[in-house]
């Protein structure tokens, strides 16, 4: 298990399961017996976090270049994402709200110095919902760790 978080619609953790490729919603509401939900997504998945709506898992398949987005409302996957960075890191990931993209989600990079912002509104910004709307290049080599504040205007890696 690479990352786990709890799900915000059901009582479920959210796994990703490295190696596989899959994301795994483990039902805990009966522990003698948890059922578990299968999603396959993208192969070594890494670190992960949600989107600001909590809707929305965005886990990073770091061996692939991608961010994979897990619905946790409709338990599916809804996109798998280029990043165009190498190796994407995101810790939890950011989120902030862009002037012209509105609420994205953020990830670094291990291998370069790129951020990559993702557009994460599919309802009131459809054209860039799940698409990385900004390539920032940071001042590093890579990073590990991506955070801001909603009352900051700082991001910091």
């Amino acid at each position: 298990v690479a990352s786990i978080v709890a799900s915000h619609f059901a009582p479920e953790w959210v796994l990703s399961i490295k190696e596989t490729g899959q994301v795994w919603l483990v039902d805990y509401s009966d522990p003698n017996s948890p059922g578990i939900e299968m999603i396959e997504a993208e192969r070594f998945l890494h670190d992960g976090g949600w989107d600001s709506t909590k809707r929305y898992f965005l886990v990073a398949a770091n061996a692939r270049n991608k961010i994979a987005v897990i619905d946790a409302k409709e338990k599916k996957l809804v996109a798998l994402i280029d990043t165009g960075g190498i190796k994407p890191h995101p810790g939890r990931g950011a989120n902030w709200v862009d002037p012209e993209f509105g609420p994205v989600w953020a990830s670094g990079h291990i291998g370069d110095s790129v951020v990559s912002v993702i557009g994460t509104d599919p309802v009131n910004h459809p054209d860039s919902a799940w698409k990385v709307v900004r390539k920032i290049n940071a001042l590093s080599s890579g990073n590990l760790f991506i955070k801001t504040h909603p009352n900051s205007k700082w991001v910091w890696l």
